[in-house]
């Protein structure tokens, strides 16, 4: 006989239920442990690598990425030439999660799920695009602790708008 299967649900952010049947104990928990706006930009600020979840014709696709955040939207610096840029061109949705901590009550997170879309040239080649000052800004101080993008031909930019959001902080409990 398997197990009872519980489903825990969770609370998209801002405290709206996710899943229909969560119980108002886990709404309220949820909304305890929810991080503010600004909890969420400072964390998002401050981690360096996410994980991009993208669906394939053979199933889910997961890997972990560099990523800026500049308070709307998550900025994604990917190859052009790997299965998460196939998957995205042909399946824009994507899941996206950034956590941190070891014990149990040190668990901090954000979930962002949306849709991408490719920004400025592809791949990327370094020319001026008003469109990417900030995040390049963003990403170049968070990774290289300078003001410049280094260009390799290579990596383009993704923008993932969230649809949904979901955070939470263990520590609030």
């Amino acid at each position: 006989m398997l197990p009872a299967i519980r489903s825990f649900g969770t609370v998209a952010h801002g405290g709206h239920p996710a899943h229909e049947g969560t119980t108002m104990r886990e709404q309220r928990r949820g909304r305890k442990i929810a991080m503010s706006q600004a909890e969420i930009d400072d964390f998002l600020a401050e981690q360096r690598t996410c994980r991009v979840a993208t669906s394939s014709p053979s199933g889910p696709h997961l890997t972990p990425l560099w990523f800026a955040w500049d308070g709307t939207s998550l900025w994604l610096n990917s190859v052009v030439k790997s299965q998460r840029w196939t998957d995205l061109e042909r399946d824009p949705r994507v899941a996206v999660v950034v956590d941190t901590g070891d014990a149990f009550t040190e668990l901090r997170g954000v979930e962002i799920r949306g849709r991408v879309e490719s920004v400025g040239d592809v791949p990327r080649s370094g020319a001026p695009d008003p469109d990417l000052e900030t995040p390049e800004l963003l990403y170049a101080r968070k990774y290289t602790g300078g003001d410049k993008m280094h260009y390799d031909g290579r990596h383009a930019w993704l923008r993932v708008t969230p649809e949904k959001l979901t955070s939470w902080d263990f520590r609030k409990m």
